[in-house]
């Protein structure tokens, strides 16, 4: 399975706020359930003022308990 482009922009973009220290822990509220979310957000500058862009959440439990691993791509045969 090949990760996305956008999600690679993305994750380079994270990597960059990170480095610069650019980057907020933020509790927000579920959209949908309006339950309180800690979430990872790159800080920008607008002028005199500060932009969040939020880029997810942090688990609120086990996190080995929400992913699974990829799954192996099937085995090919030889052709004879």
């Amino acid at each position: 399975m090949a990760i996305p482009d956008h999600a690679r922009a993305n994750f380079q973009t994270l990597l960059r706020a990170a480095r610069d220290g650019n980057l907020a822990l933020l509790e927000c509220a579920d959209a949908v359930t309006s339950a309180p979310r800690y979430v990872i957000c790159a800080v920008g500058r607008d002028g005199a003022d500060f932009t969040m862009t939020p880029f997810g959440h942090l688990a609120d439990a086990d996190p080995y308990d929400a992913y699974l691993p990829p799954l192996e791509p099937p085995a090919t045969s030889p052709s004879t």
